[in-house]
């Protein structure tokens, strides 16, 4: 299956400021928000992500938010399910907090409640799963999947992301390898297990097998950057094109990939090329 691409990305073509709440959009510009949606739909996406990776209670609250959690995690909802219709799923967008345990500045039942007060109103607003994204720290991924499997009919995807050591292995920045988060996500009741951001697609291929030698059964989606950002002129530019990635597909779905789609840099033309290759038939053998 093919999912979307970056949602950032999007907004900042739209015109979103830097510091502004990207969240804040799905109340104050519901229209485009739902265009981006829209977009990767049309591109072939079999799935479609939510803006709303950063509603929790906690990042909220750096904006003068936190009170708007259920309002801005519905609208998001909404406004993906109104841009695909029942065709495409709807896999609402969950990050981390960006509170750390092992610094004690928050507890795993705060971690829980604040996942649970998001994976309710995105569920309420439409959505069909949840896709916890750019987690770090198993603990903390744990407490995610816990709430949305304790309080909603939501699927679990759950994302990592990892960065590659000196050595050539591959790590969160706390440390965990792809096959223990892999296998703490799957024991915790993830139904599908990933990675996401951080590599290119090359990477990618490499993490991907990783995780598919510790859960052989578990779907896996792979969501990786258009490469590795380069700063030109003060910008951020990711250098590869919707071709190169649709190239690397064969190989990522070989790897053990089952959902191929993209984060930072990736627009609806890399998730159209993704969709030309993987429907014209992509061998696995």
């Amino acid at each position: 299956m093919v999912s979307d691409g970056a949602w950032g990305t999007m907004l900042h073509q739209k015109g979103l400021k830097p510091g502004e709440c990207p969240e804040s959009w799905c109340l104050s510009r519901f229209d485009d928000i739902r265009d981006v949606a829209a977009r990767y739909a049309e591109a072939g996406a079999d799935m479609v992500g939510t803006n709303s990776f950063g509603a929790n209670r906690f990042k909220l609250e750096h904006y003068g938010l936190s009170g708007q959690v259920s309002a801005i995690n519905q609208a998001a909802a909404k406004a993906s399910r109104e841009a695909v219709g029942d065709g495409v799923w709807v896999i609402a967008s969950i990050g981390p907090t960006g509170k750390l345990l092992v610094a004690e500045d928050v507890t795993k039942q705060e971690l829980y409640e604040a996942f649970k007060e998001q994976a309710v109103a995105l569920e309420a607003g439409g959505a069909d799963a949840a896709c916890l994204e750019t987690m770090m720290d198993i603990d903390e991924a744990v407490q995610a999947i816990r709430a949305v499997k304790e309080n909603t009919s939501l699927e679990v995807i759950c994302s990592f992301v990892f960065e590659r050591t000196v050595r050539g292995e591959y790590r969160t920045m706390m440390g965990v390898s792809p096959t223990a988060a892999a296998v703490a996500a799957t024991e915790a009741g993830a139904d599908v297990i990933g990675a996401n951001c951080g590599n290119g697609i090359e990477r990618m291929i490499e993490i991907a097998s990783e995780m598919r030698a510790a859960r052989p059964d578990a779907p896996i989606l792979i969501h990786a950057n258009a490469g590795l950002p380069q700063n030109l002129d003060g910008l951020d530019v990711f250098p590869d094109s919707p071709e190169f990635m649709a190239r690397q597909v064969p190989k990522l779905i070989r790897a053990g990939a089952n959902i191929v789609g993209g984060c930072c840099g990736a627009t609806p033309a890399h998730i159209e090329a993704i969709a030309q290759t993987v429907k014209m038939g992509v061998t696995t053998t």
